[in-house]
């Protein structure tokens, strides 16, 4: 998932709620300005993720969000949701 967000706490707030909803792996700011999500868990506690992804944070804008399936390792095993 990738989006485009600045100054908002975007990646804050998603690691809160992916944290919330059991899911595990990372959110990062891309060099472009945009964010990238990685996230695994049961599918019905990814797509609430993903839809919350579409409001973020109450101070968010959020204007698209595009989804991608990730085949094979990510790196993001079990560990808890965290921030790059």
């Amino acid at each position: 998932m990738i989006g485009c967000v600045q100054g908002v706490g975007f990646r804050l707030a998603t690691r809160e709620k992916a944290r919330s909803l059991d899911v595990f792996g990372w959110v990062r700011n891309l060099a472009d300005g945009s964010v990238e999500v990685r996230a695994r868990g049961p599918s019905q506690s990814v797509d609430q993720l993903i839809a919350w992804l579409w409001q973020g944070p109450p101070t968010a804008k959020v204007h698209t969000v595009q989804e991608t399936d990730s085949v094979g390792d990510d790196h993001s095993g079990r560990e808890a949701f965290v921030i790059r």
